[in-house]
């Protein structure tokens, strides 16, 4: 009877240990389409800069090289696109708006 009373409450301390949320949650910043698009950006390019690195250190064969920089290329010329867009958009967007007007009381 104690045995099971025990069980009993340790899996009741173990579930409620699990699924406790607190009172108040902090969730990280929210991102934008484009920050992610800068953040793929930056890996882009460092994968570019490793496989250069590789190829000159005679680890990657020359037409697997070509094919992989060609496609990093054109991703990363794909990202800057869409990054000019959508601040080309904001701007617009910016340029658009009235401007704000200073009321004296």
């Amino acid at each position: 009877m104690t045995w099971s009373f025990l069980c009993l409450l340790l899996v009741i301390a173990s579930v409620s240990y699990v699924f406790y949320l607190p009172g108040k949650l902090f969730p990280g910043p929210e991102t934008t389409r484009a920050g992610y698009l800068r953040e793929r950006k930056d890996a882009v390019y460092e994968n570019l800069r490793d496989l250069n690195f590789e190829y000159k250190a005679g680890k990657v064969p020359d037409s697997d090289y070509e094919s992989m920089r060609s496609s990093l290329e054109e991703e990363a010329a794909a990202i800057m696109a869409e990054i000019a867009r959508l601040e080309q958009a904001a701007s617009g967007v910016a340029a658009l708006r009235p401007p704000e007007r200073s009321e004296r009381i």
